[in-house]
């Protein structure tokens, strides 16, 4: 074996080129429960305000201001911790996140007032902006090319799990125990999972060999998801990361890669715009439409069920093909089941079936964004860029707000939303098809199978 330094791969080149033991199967795994624990915290919300506007007696415009502050936290939350994970470990702001959402979840089963109510909401949504993007970087750090782009799509879905294992849990525990019981209950889950974290999730060697940390430890971190491999050919002294990329925010809107940026920014923000929409209107257009308020909620609940077969699903339709064509495919998908959703109007089942196809595409359309912000910078970056473009999606439902609220206030059909709908739609699906040209562009063609990143420009690239 050549010993020339040349031909001997850094330590991410190493990851990159092996394929997936045991130990990253564990770190997938912890990522999806992680994922469920966040899904549940933010599903929780939506059972507990009406409770909170009877039992104390508060108004909407309390309760209105509390979630308005939640969702800038989250903002907030994501803004910060993108470029406090590319330059102090991605593992432990995974942790102060978790840490933090679980504690003042659980404490706000505990309050008497909305104001400390409020308060602790803010704080939690904090974290829960803080660990979305953190622990899917860890995962995408942690797994080869071939592979990330599907384990990352598959540790995201844990998120519209927990929404629908929040909602079951609200079901059991509100009626028998009240809704301070569920939060006390959603809180602890997350805390449960901290000791796997810190036992399973190494540091990303990247976030290592950035911080200049000794050999020995980027050596301890390697050999945890590769036991008993020869690790004498790493080349420890040679980083892509280190020499090509700082670590700084502001590489995310350098030259060469603000354009992507801002496509990617654009496709986050009216893809959860949409869904924000759908979700919060859908039951009151329905119902202006003659259906009961019982079916209103189940059309409500095929969108989720949707939504968690669709990203379930997309993680292995991954595997195979090509991802922004895959992107694209939903927006399209999306644009016919909005259509198909004017024309069902009024009739239930025609309804149902269209909700359950929305539910496929949207949610799945976030998750296929999640692994290409992933795989789109080099890990230097990876944090920053994936927690901005989150950022970006979550100013999404606050537009989504305003703008459904004045149609609805208006009175619109919901056959007419429907169909205004299919217009941000249009426009994330030709920004998802600039993203593909653009690649096409930058890179030779890969084998259909082939799921390597593409290279970044001005940036540095990943190794297939």
């Amino acid at each position: 074996m050549s010993t020339d330094a040349s031909a001997r791969p850094s330590p991410q080149e190493f990851i990159d080129a092996r394929p997936m033991g045991r130990r990253q199967r564990l770190i997938v795994r912890v990522g999806l429960l992680t994922m469920v624990a966040e899904g549940l915290d933010i599903a929780i919300a939506g059972f507990v305000y009406p409770r909170i506007k009877e039992d104390w007696g508060v108004g909407g415009g309390a309760v209105t201001v509390t979630v308005t502050l939640g969702v800038l936290a989250m903002i907030v939350g994501g803004v910060a911790a993108g470029p406090l994970a590319d330059r102090h470990g991605r593992k432990i702001v995974t942790l102060a996140g978790t840490v933090c959402f679980g504690l003042c979840t659980a404490a706000m089963g505990f309050t008497q007032g909305i104001g400390l109510f409020a308060g602790l909401r803010t704080v939690a949504c904090l974290g829960l902006g803080a660990v979305l993007p953190s622990m899917m970087v860890l995962v995408a750090d942690w797994m080869p090319a071939g592979r990330r782009v599907q384990m990352v799509a598959l540790a995201f879905a844990g998120v519209t799990a927990g929404t629908t294992v929040g909602g079951i849990l609200a079901s059991v525990l509100v009626p028998a125990f009240g809704w301070p019981t569920l939060l006390v209950v959603c809180g602890l889950a997350p805390l449960l999972l901290i000791p796997a974290i810190v036992r399973v999730v190494p540091e990303s060697v990247s976030v290592l060999a950035a911080r200049k940390r000794p050999r020995e430890e980027l050596r301890g971190a390697l050999e945890t998801v590769a036991p008993g491999e020869d690790l004498s050919r790493v080349d420890w002294d040679h980083s892509t990361e280190r020499t090509r990329t700082r670590p700084t925010p502001r590489a995310v809107l350098s030259r060469g890669v603000a354009r992507m940026t801002l496509l990617l920014w654009l496709c986050f923000f009216l893809g959860q715009g949409v869904a924000f929409v759908i979700l919060t209107y859908l039951p009151e257009l329905a119902e202006r439409e003659g259906l009961t308020e019982a079916k209103a909620a189940v059309s409500v609940a095929a969108f989720g069920w949707g939504g968690l077969i669709g990203q379930l699903s997309v993680s292995f339709v991954l595997k195979r093909f090509d991802r922004f064509r895959v992107l694209a495919l939903l927006w399209v998908m999306t644009v016919a089941g909005l259509g198909a959703a004017a024309l069902a109007a009024g009739r239930f089942a025609a309804l149902l079936v269209t909700a359950f196809l929305l539910g496929l595409c949207l949610p799945a359309a976030t998750a296929v964004l999640q692994a290409v912000t992933a795989v789109a910078y080099p890990p230097a970056v990876r944090a920053t860029a994936v927690s901005w473009a989150n950022s970006a999606g979550k100013a999404g439902p606050l537009a989504g707000a305003v703008s459904g609220g004045i149609m609805v206030d208006a009175g619109w059909s919901l056959s007419a939303v429907m169909l205004v709908l299919t217009l941000p739609v249009a426009l994330a699906l030709l920004a998802t098809l600039k993203l593909y040209a653009r690649g096409r562009g930058q890179r030779e063609e890969e084998p259909p199978h082939t799921v390597a990143p593409r290279p970044v420009p001005g940036l540095g690239s990943e190794q297939p």
